[in-house]
């Protein structure tokens, strides 16, 4: 009889284990995992998080958002999700939405240690968000149509009368165009700003879904000159699609630059795993990786070879714009003008 409960106790003893150890291994599972959302374009951020998965062994789940409402729609989903986060890390395509992040309480500050060797100026000084490779705003033109010595070379000339009915741009409620009227307002000012998207849409200016859908129009010549992002102008030159490109106000207020950014959540439920994704993030192997894909993203890192297509940071006149504000002037002008606008010429 003891023997049969001696052999008992021992197989309760060894079930229990057994279950401890399946339970701990459940978590360990769980840990190696790391949620991200990303208003990078999937064909780009994918890679990126593959060479992580492959470097760590921590599982990335990609979020990403649909080119119409990119970054707005991952945005609000993050700020509904405050309370009992889903995401690890935000990583943003532009600034704007980071600080929007920063204002709602949704981010949480982390000063990576990979960061360094990037320039300040386009990060948040409490470091809720640090930037890295960036993109650029630029102009395209039919280049069937338009011969370069008449292409547009300011931002500016998409209101200009010699390009009538002939101009593009993406809706600027949303993404990369949101960015650059938060820009435009603050470079040319409230009166000159407005002034410009008057003149655009007087000037038989058309708002279209995407900037996709610029590049696409422009390369068809249902417009000839238009407003769009430096990693569609590469994909399309990589088609041979009739495009030519110029980096904007070169003489003037310069082109405006979009970085990338790294965003920790607030209360992110793989908080340490999030902050190895952030620091991968951050390295000269990531921007040396966005240079060389079909992105042709330029590095914001001194020293990184940039891609063949365009010329390095320090050759670009950029604009000079507070990023951290962005956020403040981006709100103000899409609850008012910006809106108003919007509705009335879309």
């Amino acid at each position: 009889m003891d023997i049969y409960k001696i052999a008992r106790a021992c197989m309760l003893m060894a079930c229990m284990s057994l279950f401890f150890c399946l339970a701990s291994c459940g978590r360990q599972e769980q840990k190696q995992e790391v949620v991200v959302y990303t208003s990078v374009d999937d064909i780009f951020a994918r890679p990126v998080a593959a060479r992580f998965e492959k470097l760590t062994g921590i599982r990335v789940k990609l979020v990403t958002d649909t080119e119409e409402t990119k970054s707005t729609g991952l945005l609000n989903r993050l700020i509904a999700e405050k309370d009992r986060p889903v995401a690890d890390v935000f990583w943003s395509g532009d600034p704007v939405r980071a600080a929007i992040l920063k204002e709602k309480g949704v981010s949480a500050p982390y000063r990576s240690p990979a960061g360094k060797g990037l320039p300040d100026k386009f990060s948040d000084p409490q470091g809720y968000w640090t930037s890295f490779s960036t993109r650029a705003r630029m102009l395209i033109y039919n280049s069937e149509k338009i011969p370069p010595e008449k292409r547009p070379l300011s931002v500016l000339d998409l209101a200009d009368e010699r390009f009538k009915g002939m101009a593009c741009m993406a809706n600027p409620l949303f993404g990369t165009t949101s960015m650059h009227a938060a820009a435009l307002f603050q470079v040319l000012g409230r009166q000159g700003a407005e002034r410009f998207f008057q003149d655009f849409s007087a000037n038989g200016g058309r708002l279209l879904a995407s900037n996709g859908d610029v590049k696409n129009s422009v390369a068809k010549g249902t417009c000839l000159i238009g407003l769009t992002d430096s990693d569609d102008v590469s994909v399309a030159v990589s088609q041979g699609k009739a495009l030519g490109f110029v980096f904007p106000d070169q003489n003037g207020m310069g082109t405006l630059l979009i970085p990338n950014c790294a965003v920790l959540i607030r209360g992110a439920p793989h908080h340490e795993q999030a902050k190895k994704f952030i620091d991968y993030l951050l390295g000269p192997e990531t921007e040396k990786m966005l240079a060389e894909s079909s992105a042709a993203q330029i590095p914001l890192r001194p020293g990184i070879k940039g891609p063949a297509l365009f010329p390095p940071i320090e050759k670009i006149r950029t604009m000079d714009v507070n990023y951290p504000e962005l956020a403040h002037t981006l709100e103000e002008i899409m609850n008012g003008f910006l809106k108003e606008w919007t509705d009335r010429n879309s």
